[in-house]
């Protein structure tokens, strides 16, 4: 069976989230996706957890549902930690996935990590722990357990981050190293960047949300097809790149993440990294450092020119399903016009992944518009433009150039 997984969320508890995201609406949203499997998020909150404790039931395997009116979505227990210390001479800042197979050892890993730092600050909170010994310790509680670098080329919060990461996982997590068997490249980064580096290539590439909000929930997603529902078969897949188990992620296109580019928001500067390095890495306007982007540090890491593809987890590069009804209508997204087509077609369609990936363009023909459906097309091959997003500010994305546009209002008017 196929599988969809988005491991990497959060809830309303966690700092600048839509309180929205409780585990009801989690549930229908992720039902209107496509997701089977989704992160509880932020299980070291102690309200959260109660929650947790309250309205899921044991599912088996790992997993668990709600205990009422469950939409058939599957709850991984899973949160996302920010270790911030100094090692090396350096203040570093990572964000680090933790996953559990149980609320015993959930229990267990937030006793510990209570004895560290604030737990009731927000749901995703600051810990002054190395990684590499959170690591260690969540292991001697339940080596069932596995932890996963989050958005592992942000700039600033993650393992390998130009503003306070690492140059490798050995120098990162020590002896730990060999304990971390994947990372999350991220929305601004993709696979096709990451297999540039040899010193990934025994290294699983997964991708999450990451959402704040119930929209973006499956922006970016992981694909299995497993003989049932379960954290270890999910884990096991994961761990051994096993191609039959684990078929692809699902990606943004990293142009469209707020980190690709190098720049200087303040100062509407955007740089490749040719033009950062022509101008020693300052922007032109104010003289202060660019923020260094994904794509800058992905090839400062790099040993080959060009990706090796031989023996990888493919990939699909997709675009939000309200984003191409928003471009083929030049509205917002959050326009009453585009809200009504999404929920209409989704409908139609089955859910959104089934809408973006599987049904075919005649089919999407029939059940929505002909722009939406061509827009669909689009993207699926991958013919699009996007203005490469920088410093904290989004890509954005061009499915219909200009002169497109202009003959579709004409042909309107006819």
């Amino acid at each position: 069976m196929r599988f969809i997984a988005d491991l990497h969320i959060h809830s309303k508890y966690s700092r600048a989230c839509s309180k929205d995201l409780t585990l009801e609406n989690i549930d229908k949203w992720c039902a209107l996706k496509g997701i089977n499997i989704v992160a509880t998020a932020d299980f070291t909150y102690p309200a959260w957890f109660s929650e947790l404790r309250a309205k899921l039931k044991e599912a088996g395997n790992g997993l668990y549902i709600l205990k009422e009116n469950s939409s058939g979505t599957f709850f991984l227990l899973g949160t996302e930690l920010s270790c911030i210390y100094s090692k090396n001479g350096a203040v570093r800042r990572i964000h680090q996935l933790v996953f559990a197979p149980d609320l015993e050892t959930v229990k267990k890993i937030n006793s510990y990590l209570s004895g560290i730092g604030n737990l009731s600050a927000d749901g995703r909170p600051i810990l002054g722990l190395d990684v590499k010994e959170l690591t260690k310790r969540v292991l001697d509680i339940n080596p069932d357990c596995f932890l996963i670098p989050a958005h592992a080329w942000t700039p600033w919060f993650s393992v390998f981050g130009s503003k306070s990461g690492f140059d490798s996982l050995e120098e990162c997590f020590g002896e730990e190293a060999k304990n971390i068997f994947a990372i999350e490249t991220g929305l601004s980064s993709d696979p096709l960047m990451n297999w540039k580096w040899s010193a990934l290539d025994k290294i699983s590439l997964i991708s999450n949300s990451d959402a704040h909000s119930l929209p973006n929930l499956g922006r970016e997603a992981n694909v299995f097809e497993l003989e049932q529902p379960s954290y270890y078969l999910i884990r096991d897949a994961i761990k051994t790149r096993d191609k039959k188990k684990f078929l692809f992620t699902i990606e943004f296109f990293p142009e469209e993440g707020k980190y690709h580019f190098d720049g200087h928001a303040s100062c509407n500067v955007s740089f490749d990294p040719e033009t950062s390095k022509k101008n020693h890495n300052t922007c032109p306007q104010c003289g202060r450092i660019l923020t260094i982007g994904v794509l800058n540090r992905v090839d400062n890491l790099s040993d080959r020119k060009n990706a090796d593809e031989t023996d990888k987890i493919p990939f699909k590069s997709l675009v939000p399903l309200k984003e191409i009804i928003a471009e083929s209508f030049k509205k917002g997204v959050a326009t009453k016009q585009v809200q009504d087509e999404y929920f209409s077609l989704v409908k139609k369609a089955g859910n959104e992944f089934s809408a973006l990936i599987d049904t075919p363009i005649e089919a999407l023909k029939i059940i929505t518009k002909p722009e939406i459906a061509e827009a669909i097309s689009r993207v699926r091959e991958g013919k699009i433009k996007i203005t490469p997003g920088y410093d904290g500010i989004y890509g954005k994305i061009e499915i219909f150039n200009k002169n497109e546009q202009i003959m579709k209002k004409q042909s309107r008017l006819i």
